[in-house]
């Protein structure tokens, strides 16, 4: 089957608009940011909690960052919800009538897309590499009728939904061992079990070697920033190697044992476990806790808890970009069970890593199959 096909450019907004939110302190906006991206939803947000200038955007709008390319990330924006709505300089904006934006949406994230949009990129490396868009305008996309899109869409968001619920699955099992955190050993803000507490300071240790990763030994081990931490959910993002994303500045270099916890923006709750030696970005710390006093499983969860989070809010709210250092880190006051209920909660965590360790095969399974169903769908052979 033959398509007409159109360079991305033609579908553009290049000159869209911009908004200075610092103008209008006391509106609200929906504001589509990148780390917004990562949750599922856009930020609603006073405009006297805005940096930045952004970019107007509209409903049906289509976005790609370009910032940290190797991530896809693409998004549609929802209908309007009665705040004017804005997005990030990162972000491309693609609007035309004669594209169902689901579709140009998925044709984004696709294979053969993302490997044209990786030889538009451009910079030093890690996060500061971007796409530049005058080379991603070149790509074309293939544009078959209207009623066709939308039928290529919605089989494309079907198989996505499949991908979707075994994500959720996920999701309830890590809600499960939340559970029973709190039912073993109560809300840590309150310790109910009037356990014996110690600062984080005392039972954990942030001294993680830093490393050129330009070295060859380091070349090829994965690299976690605060962006390959799943929000709210201790779980590892896919990550690429140090050689793979060209870095140049120092990193932690990262062992089994060690917690990754994001210093940056610590609402967004970003902890998981470090499973094999990688590299971690200075935005990471990574923790290992005394053995001896505290397993890294309790560690792990306590950290994720909201009563660490209600800690780490009292020193988000005084920073534009919030920032947890060492010593407020270090200071927070935790409670320390036995270590036979310890190590019967590790137990526990170590069976439901298990169940995650296979739904995580099955849905890189499923990955697969949606990946060679996108192709096809491209390809004119749905």
């Amino acid at each position: 089957m033959t398509w007409k096909s159109v360079e991305l450019g033609d579908l553009a907004v290049r000159r869209g608009g911009s908004v200075n939110p610092k103008k209008h302190p006391d509106e609200t906006f929906e504001l589509f940011s990148i780390p917004a991206f990562d949750t599922g939803q856009p930020d609603i947000v006073q405009g006297s909690e805005i940096g930045s200038s952004k970019k107007a955007v509209q409903p049906n709008d289509v976005l790609i960052s370009r910032i940290v390319p190797h991530i896809r990330r693409s998004w549609v924006v929802g209908p309007a919800n009665g705040h004017r709505q804005i997005a990030s300089g990162e972000w491309i904006i693609f609007r035309s009538e004669e594209v169902w934006p689901n579709y140009l949406r998925h044709f984004l994230v696709c294979d053969g897309f993302h490997k044209a949009f990786m030889r538009t990129v451009s910079g030093v490396g890690g996060s500061l590499l971007r796409a530049r868009p005058p080379e991603v305008y070149k790509i074309k996309v293939p544009i078959p009728p209207l009623p066709e899109q939308k039928r290529i869409a919605a089989i494309l968001d079907t198989a996505d939904a499949l991908r979707a619920k075994r994500r959720e699955t996920l999701a309830e099992l890590d809600t499960l061992l939340q559970s029973t955190f709190l039912e073993m050993f109560g809300d840590p803000a309150a310790n109910p079990r009037k356990w014996e507490t110690s600062s984080l300071g005392d039972v954990t240790s942030i001294e993680a070697p830093m490393v050129d990763p330009r070295q060859a030994e380091f070349q090829g081990l994965l690299h976690y920033g605060p962006d390959r931490i799943k929000k709210d959910s201790g779980e590892l993002l896919p990550a690429q190697t140090a050689f793979e994303e060209q870095l140049k500045s120092g990193k932690f270099l990262c062992s089994p044992g060690e917690i990754l916890y994001s210093k940056i923006r610590p609402y967004l709750n970003k902890v998981a476990l470090v499973k094999e030696k990688c590299l971690c970005s200075a935005d990471v710390y990574p923790v290992r806790p005394d053995e001896s006093v505290i397993t890294k499983e309790y560690l792990w969860l306590l950290l994720r808890s909201k009563a660490f989070l209600d800690y780490v809010a009292s020193f988000s709210r005084r920073a534009n970009i919030p920032k947890l250092n060492r010593k407020q880190f270090a200071g927070y006051e935790a409670p320390i069970p036995p270590m036979a209920t310890q190590k019967h909660f590790k137990a526990i965590a170590q069976s439901v890593e298990q169940q995650q360790s296979r739904l995580r095969a099955h849905l890189d399974e499923l990955d697969t199959l949606f990946a060679a169903l996108q192709a096809r769908a491209f390809a004119g052979e749905l």
